[in-house]
């Protein structure tokens, strides 16, 4: 099965280096990569640049500009242009295992999106933490053992361990999740009304488990490693709250500001060759 992974990011070039270093040497690699760029700098296009040289897949960066926290509208537009059936999304901070795809591809199910799971990697151990950290066994260990990481149980990949499918809402979290693209396209994709930080990921899911879907998830695969970051601006925060609220009350799954627009939507986005 094609897969496209679509890695977000704003101004952390450094950080999205090693993201995208840890995909060159996955032990399944990608069809394609889609930086979905919110509108970052110079420093960012030159590592994309870099990276582009290298890679042995089709990369491509879409960018936008900078207008604030906007993660559901860019994400939106690469879902356009991603050639794979089955897609990932990945934030830009963070720097998933040597198996991130070939699990993700191993849980992936029809009538189900993936959550994936992510470690989460301290402030003083941001600045050096790379894809070896992230696949050396003994290092993880010992960072845990110093809380240098959290949740380090996802370390240990028990492959056999029973992954489960439920409808929950908490535990969302956008920087690590896997949907067939047909699925995302029958709801839209993300709701571009959310702007600023947060529940644009959780609002999405909702809709998903309208239309049909369940959450699948393992606590042994498919991870990554989030770098340290200040937290963001809560600003908008009240008024994501109060979308993701009235999609919880509603019975539709087809948001009307996701990656197709106009009167006509449902029909329009049916008829589109996207494969």
């Amino acid at each position: 099965m094609k897969v496209s992974v679509i890695v977000t990011t704003y101004n952390r070039p450094l950080a999205l280096k090693r993201v995208l270093e840890g995909l060159i040497f996955q032990t399944h690699l990608p069809n394609e990569v889609i930086i979905a760029d919110d509108g970052s700098g110079k420093e960012t296009e030159e590592v994309i640049k870099n990276f582009i040289k290298k890679a042995p897949f089709k990369v491509l960066h879409v960018w936008q500009e900078d207008k604030g926290f906007r993660a559901a509208k860019i994400r939106n537009k690469a879902i356009k242009l991603a050639t794979s059936e089955y897609i990932i999304f990945l934030d830009g901070d963070c720097i998933p295992n040597k198996y991130f795809i070939s699990d993700h591809l191993f849980l992936a199910e029809k009538n189900c999106f993936v959550q994936g799971k992510r470690v989460l990697v301290s402030k003083d151990l941001e600045p050096k933490f790379s894809f070896f950290e992230a696949n050396s066994f003994s290092f993880l260990i010992w960072a845990g053992l110093k809380r240098k990481i959290s949740n380090t149980h996802h370390i240990f990949r028990f492959k056999k361990f029973p992954a489960f499918k439920h409808r929950k809402i908490k535990g969302i979290k956008g920087c690590n999740m896997a949907f067939f693209k047909k699925d995302l396209l029958a709801v839209n994709g993300f709701n571009e009304d959310f702007e600023g930080w947060g529940r644009e990921d959780t609002e999405l899911a909702i809709r998903c488990y309208k239309y049909g879907l369940y959450r699948k998830e393992h606590s042994f695969l498919a991870i990554c490693f989030h770098l340290w970051h200040p937290p963001y601006s809560r600003d908008g925060l009240s008024k994501n709250d109060a979308l993701l609220a009235k999609t919880l009350t509603s019975n539709g799954y087809f948001c009307k500001n996701g990656i197709v627009k106009g009167e006509n939507d449902e029909e329009t986005i049916s008829k589109c060759d996207y494969f």
